[in-house]
């Protein structure tokens, strides 16, 4: 449900009493403080705390029951450590209990990363987090939309850290999880690789990097199959593949790369998914909005596009998210 004082069980609660949340829905989290959300925000919701998911119950609001907080805990909008602590400790559970079948995948809603590390000094976010719990050494962050996926080389790290991890190996890595993903989707995606620096770096004009890395790397894994272009120019690409249609998925550089352009043209049903785990993990695409949290004002849409695409990779009752048009006449 992600941090108590953010937007994520608000959604979660909005949603459900709205009736579009569904009854294959098991939320991880506090009950007390869905309970005392919902009487802030005056949502008639059945809200019944379980000790695991194989115990949920149609038309109720089942929640596995963590019993870290309590209704007192929830202070709307504002940093607190002890709902940082929580929100990483509902993750945990439900990536074990997708490890173990439990469940069939986990959507997660936002935590705030700095009241996390105040628990957690060393913890950079959902992503490395899930991965690191899964023992995934290679995997990637990529957004989806009806449009385009995009997958990232370096996401939650420094610029300075960012042009480090642009390694033939690391690139390479990138490349071939994004075909697997999209291979579920599309027999031969598209892929497109960013360049690291403006215009490709121009022939070498704008620095070595994507002559001497990138370029080598999209030639090697073309060779093994692989319908990959690049480097292309990160300031055209993206109009390419959303107006005409060009390519399935573009592979970013770094995170700003590949975040600024799909939030500006799909910010409320973009859908995080962590490529090269075990288990379906998708997110919302958007963070804890402690501006205008629990006051019913945030939207719900990246939930229910999350949702839908965790139910597609997993084969669900409810799988019908099409991230973009072409894979809907596959």
């Amino acid at each position: 449900m992600g941090d108590a004082c953010g937007v994520g069980p608000e959604i979660l609660l909005r949603r459900f009493a709205a009736g579009e949340l569904g009854d294959h829905v098991v939320a991880y989290g506090d009950a007390a403080i869905l309970r005392r959300g919902a009487e802030l925000l005056g949502l008639d919701v059945a809200v019944r705390a379980i000790a695991a998911p194989a115990e949920a119950r149609p038309a109720l609001l089942n929640v596995v029951d963590l019993g870290l907080l309590a209704g007192a805990d929830l202070t709307p909008g504002q940093l607190n450590a002890k709902a940082g602590a929580a929100a990483k400790a509902y993750v945990e559970r439900a990536t074990l209990d997708a490890l173990a079948k439990r469940v069939a995948g986990v959507v997660t809603l936002p935590l705030n990363k700095e009241a996390t590390r105040a628990h957690a000094p060393g913890f950079i976010g959902h992503t490395e987090l899930i991965a690191d719990l899964c023992g995934s050494g290679e995997y990637a962050m990529m957004l989806t939309t009806k449009d385009v996926a995009v997958s990232h080389v370096s996401a939650h790290v420094s610029l300075a850290e960012a042009i480090r991890l642009v390694t033939p190996e690391r690139v390479r890595s990138v490349i071939r999880l994004t075909d697997d993903a999209l291979r579920r989707f599309v027999a031969r995606p598209r892929i497109a690789v960013c360049g690291l620096n403006p215009h490709a770096g121009e022939h070498g004009m704008f620095g070595a990097e994507d002559d001497g890395i990138v370029a080598p790397s999209v030639v090697a894994e073309r060779a093994q199959g692989v319908d990959v272009s690049g480097p292309h120019p990160a300031d055209t690409v993206f109009y390419q593949a959303i107006h005409n249609n060009r390519f399935d998925a573009i592979v970013c550089m770094y995170h700003d790369q590949g975040h600024a352009p799909m939030k500006l043209a799909s910010f409320e049903t973009a859908v995080n998914v962590t490529i090269g785990l075990p288990i379906v993990r998708t997110s919302v695409d958007h963070g804890t909005a402690f501006d205008i949290a629990w006051q019913g004002r945030a939207f719900t849409q990246s939930l229910q596009a999350a949702l839908d695409c965790a139910w597609q990779l997993a084969g669900g009752p409810n799988a019908a998210y099409e991230p973009a048009p072409h894979v809907a006449q596959a």
